[in-house]
């Protein structure tokens, strides 16, 4: 085990201050536009004063940031001694960190713009202690051949019984490991325009263009813009239609550039006992996922999804640092056909059902999957009947529309039980198909109301461990003795 001194590359310093440089940029721009971007160099102005504060203040923050990012860069060693990754830094309190190779689940590697040009990586190592959605231990920019020592000497600390012409032959470049290994799948081009048209990446586009324009409600002179518009609609209906859609081509072509810049040359290969995904285009991500740390599977297909056969799964993982906040929630299949989604699984996971039979919700359960949403609406449906007589008789729409979905999300609503694997199948608007292992529950919870005890129905609520908290899949209004039966089966 070596013990010589490594430490991170000078760009690390220049990574590290442009990161806490970005986190200022939000403020600065709310301060500029709140003051109506007066600002002034002239020192016979009323906002000179304000021009230099201002940009005095966040000159300082820079230099700050700058500061910090070299001390962190020159105070930042780590060394492998004794079967242990050992981290020290710091420059006033000096802090030190052992991470026993055995104890590392998993090392993601993320390939940021600074780090490609440099041939950099960055490495996130996680253990079964990472908490809060955070690393163990972030080291922000080394080389690549020096990521592969640290996997090389983890790989050795696992294996002390592997012979040195192995631990030789596993001393290759990150890219090499994964080519080697099996792909299991693969998105291809059309895969991402499909997945890009399928999914909300549209209405996300079109919401945050609405957010940014309701940030400069002072500056926009929208009185104006609105009689522009009054005068438009008069040209005719035509036009408006035009409009419309060239707006929607363009967040339609937003939403495929997104896409592709996120799952560009997505790819997962497994290795051993761990799933390897590489993505990204501007940022090239590697993500290890050991399959012993996998909850729960859930298989989500929205309506349009369902009805053209395809489907995304996401794994529900244990500890770690994920893509959606601090919970480990990661895409595993962005988009794949049912069909093969189904026979992917039962290789990755020979011992589980993927193609199970439901129990579904009995008919009388039916009223409790809209009643409460045509209660709230009946006040909303009523004030706008009122004050925006007639045009406001369209909200009478929303019952039967109401009406449809519920009885659509009681036709969703089942349970199987087989053996000690728990599927679970709901939906809001997207169906979900949640299947998980007794032994990964974290806990089992039931909720019957008074109208429901009346028809003997009952909701069931399982939670598994997801990051630092869990991921909850409940089947409303089932059969109260196959409620029941869950519950019993759940008991120790």
């Amino acid at each position: 085990m070596s013990k010589e001194i490594n430490r991170l590359h000078p760009i690390s310093a220049v990574i590290t201050s442009v990161k806490a440089l970005k986190s200022m940029i939000l403020p600065i721009a709310i301060i500029i536009i709140t003051n109506g971007f007066n600002f002034s160099l002239n020192f016979r102005s009323d906002h000179f004063f304000d021009t230099i504060l201002l940009f005095g203040v966040w000159g300082i923050a820079a230099l700050l940031a700058l500061i910090g990012g070299i001390i962190k860069w020159r105070t930042f060693v780590y060394w492998y001694e004794d079967g242990e990754l050992r981290i020290k830094y710091g420059l006033f309190v000096k802090k030190k960190r052992y991470i026993p190779f055995e104890r590392i689940q998993s090392l993601n590697y993320n390939e940021g713009i600074f780090h490609r040009i440099f041939g950099l990586v960055k490495v996130q190592v996680e253990t079964a202690g990472s908490k809060g959605g955070k690393p163990e231990v972030e080291l922000t920019a080394i080389r690549k051949e020096a990521a592969d020592v640290i996997e090389l000497e983890m790989r050795r600390a696992k294996n002390e019984g592997v012979n040195q012409q192995y631990a030789e032959q596993t001393e290759v470049a990150d890219d090499s490991i994964s080519i080697s290994a099996p792909t299991i799948y693969h998105m291809s081009m059309r895969d991402l325009l499909v997945l890009a048209t399928t999914s909300g990446g549209i209405g996300v586009v079109l919401s945050g263009l609405a957010a940014i324009a309701s940030q400069f409600s002072d500056i926009i002179p929208y009185e104006t813009v609105f009689h522009e518009l009054a005068d438009f609609v008069k040209v005719g209906a035509f036009l408006i239609a035009i409009s419309v859609m060239l707006i929607l081509i363009v967040a339609w072509v937003v939403s495929v550039l997104i896409t592709l810049i996120n799952y560009y040359e997505y790819t997962v290969r497994i290795e051993e006992d761990k799933l390897i995904i590489t993505k990204g285009l501007l940022e090239k991500k590697r993500i290890t996922l050991p399959l012993n740390r996998i909850q729960a599977i859930r298989i989500v297909e929205n309506p349009l999804r369902q009805l053209t056969g395809f489907a995304t799964v996401v794994v529900e993982s244990a500890g770690g640092n994920g893509e959606e906040g601090k919970d480990k929630k990661i895409t595993l299949f962005p988009l794949i056909k049912k069909q093969d989604c189904m026979q992917t699984l039962e290789g990755l996971f020979p011992d589980m059902n993927w193609n199970p039979s439901f129990t579904r919700s009995p008919k009388k359960a039916r009223p409790f999957f809209y009643r409460i949403d045509f209660i709230w609406l009946v006040p909303i449906i009523g004030a706008c009947s009122y004050f925006f007589y007639p045009y406001g008789l369209l909200s009478l729409l929303l019952i039967p529309l109401t009406i449809l979905l519920g009885v659509w999300q009681h036709k969703t609503a089942g349970y199987q039980i087989d053996g000690k694997q728990l599927a679970l199948q709901y939906r809001v608007f997207s169906r979900i198909t949640l299947i998980v292992e007794k032994k990964r529950i974290q806990s089992m919870g039931s909720t019957q109301s008074y109208f429901q005890k009346r028809k003997n129905v009952m909701s069931i609520k399982a939670t598994v461990m997801s990051g630092a908290s869990g991921t909850t899949g409940s089947v409303s209004s089932l059969e109260q003795r196959d409620a029941e039966t869950i519950l019993s089966w759940y008991e120790h």
